[in-house]
């Protein structure tokens, strides 16, 4: 009879979306299939962040991250780490529908989600990958916290931008533009109030 953790190693290496087995939101829980991983000779890749809106640059930034090892874990910001990190507007898409959109991706092993009562290392304390994955866009290491880090991780890569946009510049855009069709709204509706009021006191 094969143990939990047998089928849900099954599952996560099975071509599946298989979200109920894929998605460990319990750090102990993936603690132990991460190093039933390892023990199986699996080279575990471990990256993290909010992955709101997803584009063509994560899909890419995933692909290039597995390609260090075997079996990639992606810690994706809760919606309450998110306010906390990107501002109180933020995530634009929902924690549990930014996992589902996650696990479509074919590069994605395991997914888990980055609490704000954690803290920022506690996922990587957890997994101890053979490689931790960070962008050159993320703020969340610095020198010290990366000297932190290594004595967990076997290697530390740090990746460039995959794409010419963001998910920040996305928005920023969708923010201008509508605040643009909001003042052509205001715009093309002022020579009409004008004319309404005029029509009104010239009545009395």
């Amino acid at each position: 009879m094969q143990r939990p953790n047998q089928v849900k190693i099954k599952n996560i290496l099975s071509a599946g979306v298989n979200l109920k087995d894929r998605f460990i939101p319990n750090l102990a829980e993936l603690r132990r299939i991460t190093d039933d991983l390892k023990r199986m000779g699996y080279r575990i890749v471990l990256t993290q962040g909010v992955y709101d809106m997803i584009h063509e640059g994560h899909a890419k930034y995933l692909e290039k991250a597995l390609s260090y090892g075997d079996i990639l874990v992606v810690g994706v910001d809760s919606d309450e780490l998110t306010r906390l990190r990107k501002g109180p507007n933020r995530p634009i898409v929902p924690q549990k529908e930014r996992l589902q959109m996650l696990a479509h991706l074919r590069h994605v092993s395991i997914l888990t989600v980055r609490e704000a009562k954690h803290g920022l290392g506690k996922l990587i304390e957890t997994v101890r990958p053979d490689v931790l994955v960070t962008s050159f866009s993320t703020t969340d290491f610095g020198t010290k916290e990366i000297a932190v880090y290594k004595k967990v991780c076997g290697k530390i890569v740090t990746l460039p931008p995959q794409a010419a946009t963001s998910t920040t510049a996305r928005v920023r855009s969708l923010t201008i533009s509508g605040a643009d069709e909001l003042a052509r709204e205001i715009i093309q509706g002022v020579p009409i109030a004008v004319k309404h009021a005029l029509k009104r006191f010239r009545s009395k």
